[in-house]
């Protein structure tokens, strides 16, 4: 079984890697989520607690499962009508939102507002992966990103939260 996860954690850091996300990117988010709460936050810290996150195995599978949708679309797969819907994002699927909530929740109810926080900004990597004029899909991505970002953030803050 440990086998398998760790096959899991190895595939979602390489597909995120191959869909051009990188670990320092998804750290950025944590530190514009976090750094006028945090006086001394240094990338280091947001980097291991993104690290941290993504070696949750509830985690692995929504990475693993979204990027393989947004593959899939991009290859034109998907039966219609989900082809087009997650071909083009459509503003009322929710089933992108759904999944990424399942990484949001893993650190309690914080990761919430911070993931509603970051969709709506789109800083950094978010503002990338949802440009559609490059031809990519990453309907489920930008969300499993700013959901990762939002539950780092979420760890942090507990963390700090209970060295005080």
């Amino acid at each position: 079984m440990d086998e398998v996860i760790n096959v899991s954690e190895q595939t979602a850091r390489r597909w995120l890697k191959e869909r051009g996300v990188k670990i320092e990117d998804i750290a950025e988010l944590v530190m514009y989520l976090q750094a006028s709460y945090h006086e001394n936050l240094e990338m280091k810290d947001c980097i291991e607690n993104v690290e941290r996150v993504i070696s949750k195995r509830e985690v692995q599978n929504a990475i693993l499962t979204g990027i393989q949708l947004d593959v899939l679309a991009e290859k034109k797969l998907l039966e219609e009508p989900l082809q087009k819907i997650v071909e083009i994002d459509e503003s009322l699927y929710g089933v992108d939102e759904i999944l990424a909530l399942s990484i949001v929740n893993v650190y309690g109810s914080i990761g919430f507002t911070n993931y509603g926080y970051i969709d709506k900004q789109k800083p950094g990597i978010l503002k990338t992966l949802n440009d559609k004029s490059t031809g990519k899909v990453h309907t489920f991505l930008d969300d499993i990103v700013g959901a990762i970002a939002a539950a780092a953030s979420s760890r942090l803050a507990h963390r700090a939260k209970s060295r005080k």
